[in-house]
């Protein structure tokens, strides 16, 4: 018998010092990359139409966005306009337009988008009414929001 035990060998333990380092940087990598929401919905979210062909929007920075649909007080009935942080009239459509207008360069305006958001439960008749406003200011370039999907019977479930 030997006075002398022989160690085993394995594999050392895996250090963790820089361990904090990669949660810091993907921490960063996060705030950085994360953009937040920009707008509170006062109305309920609208739940978007289906369309089998969709194209998404090239230059978001762009676009001005109008959300149609129902308030969330389900005491106030019929369809609300949000823009930005707050509810408007068929007739302020105009004067949120201009505003985002005065807000881009000169050369930017021609390229302008409005995006209408709505309900697929909203009424025509105040789509129809966005529309028309919009025509009445030259603002041509008008988009729907969709979701994408494959039922072109018109059955929404």
């Amino acid at each position: 018998m030997s006075k002398f035990k022989k160690k085993k060998k394995g594999l050392p333990a895996i250090s963790t010092a820089s361990l904090p380092d990669i949660v810091f940087m993907l921490l960063f990598f996060f705030m950085v990359s994360t953009t937040m929401r920009e707008t509170d919905l006062l109305i309920k979210k609208p739940f978007l139409p289906t369309a089998s062909e969709v194209k998404k929007l090239e230059q978001k920075s762009l676009v001005s966005t109008i959300y149609v649909g129902k308030s969330k007080d389900s005491r106030i009935s019929g369809d609300k306009i949000q823009v930005n942080d707050k509810i408007i009239d068929v007739k302020d459509v105009p004067s949120f337009i201009y505003s985002e207008r005065a807000l881009r360069k000169e050369e930017e305006v021609k390229y302008m988008t409005t995006s209408i958001k709505a309900d697929k439960e909203a009424s025509v008749g105040t789509i129809l009414d966005i529309k028309e406003q919009l025509r009445d200011i030259n603002a041509l370039k008008v988009s729907f929001s969709t979701s994408r999907g494959n039922d072109l019977s018109g059955n929404y479930k």
